[in-house]
């Protein structure tokens, strides 16, 4: 994707036009005045705009400076997800398994890599970030060898999604690099559910953290155009943007995405418990249950933290973290701040740090305010 093209996506995203968004830059830069062609020159790649101009992007957008500048240095997509995936663990490691792939024909077959992401699915819901980050490092090295069949392009798209998970929402350079170059595998995977899952996946996971929120709204109307058919990835996307909405005081609009989502989930919701793969009816509460407690719901809120509760499975002790924490933001939405962050405190430190995840960090900087 070329700069030009992003900048048009995150504009689309805010609703406005190319003179709306020459008159935010203006503001936001006081003695410069932008104009809408020359917003138009940037957006068909016939200039590039200088750091200057970058930074008060960045600013109107709502986005990190690091995803805009990245842009700018973009190589080739084979190239990316190598440099990307070096940092994690040893690269004399994934140098070795890449060649050993390409040389030796010796990465797995289709069928055993559906068998890993259904692993992977499995292991994301227990594992911490910093164990899972370094073992999908190494597939996505191994992967990239084997491109060349379609149906891989779609396991390395859902890969892709969970690495992108591994990192913060808000730290542009990484988490969302990963989640464009997943929506780019699954686009040439040419499999509709793969396209909408990954998109719909990206807009829970940010929409949830409270990231990159114009990002997370942008995918998940992708996600609906490509298929209003119900599925587990339309699922996430209608969820992330009624999160979208909570975030950015909108509780009508909230409250309908909610609705729509659960009409979504009575239809497909899953019978599997513990896979990122799967929104089974404890996974459904636990989005309502957050979407709630920023609306300052308290009786919906605790309807579905109960009901959460109820059916959380014992092996996944997170998610009970997740949801006590949500307590914690009713009560600090409801006048107790003090309080609200000492209770979420408290469930935080209950739970192992190495249990810990990126998202629960984030959580509890939303509830500090």
């Amino acid at each position: 994707m070329t700069l030009g093209r992003l900048i048009k996506e995150l504009r689309t995203a805010h609703s406005w036009s190319q003179s709306r968004l020459a008159s935010e830059l203006s503001k936001s830069a006081p003695g410069y005045a932008m104009t809408r062609e020359y917003v138009s020159r940037w957006e068909c790649d016939r200039v590039r705009p200088g750091s200057f101009w970058l930074r008060h992007l960045a600013a109107v957008l709502e986005v990190p400076l690091a995803l805009l500048e990245n842009e700018l240095k973009r190589r080739t997509f084979f190239t990316d997800v190598a440099a990307l995936a070096i940092a994690p663990i040893v690269a004399s490691d994934l140098i070795e398994a890449g060649f050993a792939a390409r040389l030796g024909r010796l990465g797995p077959a289709p069928d055993a890599w559906e068998e890993k992401l259904t692993s992977y699915g499995a292991d994301y819901m227990s594992m911490g970030a910093a164990d899972i980050q370094r073992s999908l490092a190494g597939e996505l090295v191994v992967i990239q060898q084997q491109l060349e069949e379609p149906r891989l392009w779609a396991v390395a798209a859902r890969l892709m999604t969970l690495y992108a998970k591994t990192f913060p929402g808000s730290d542009g350079s990484k988490a969302l690099v990963w989640y464009r170059m997943a929506v780019e595998a699954a686009d040439r995977s040419g499999d509709e559910e793969s396209r909408v899952w990954v998109r719909g996946r990206a807009a829970i996971a940010l929409g949830y953290e409270g990231a990159s929120l114009p990002v997370a709204n942008l995918l998940a109307k992708q996600a609906q155009e490509i298929s209003k058919a119900p599925s587990l990835g339309l699922l996430n996307a209608v969820m992330g943007r009624a999160h979208v909405a909570a975030i950015g005081g909108d509780r009508g609009k909230a409250l309908e995405l909610a609705e729509e989502g659960r009409r979504i989930f009575d239809l497909v919701g899953s019978h599997q418990q513990t896979s990122d793969y799967a929104v089974p009816n404890w996974r459904m509460n636990v989005f309502r249950s957050l979407l709630f407690a920023r609306l300052g719901d308290e009786r919906k809120a605790q309807e579905a933290q109960e009901s959460a509760f109820a059916e959380l499975p014992d092996a996944l002790p997170r998610f009970a973290t997740h949801l006590e924490m949500h307590r914690g933001l009713m009560m600090a939405r409801a006048g107790d701040g003090p309080g609200g962050i000492a209770y979420a405190q408290a469930a935080l430190e209950k739970l192992p740090p190495e249990k810990h995840s990126l998202t629960l960090r984030m959580l509890m900087e939303e509830i500090k305010g």
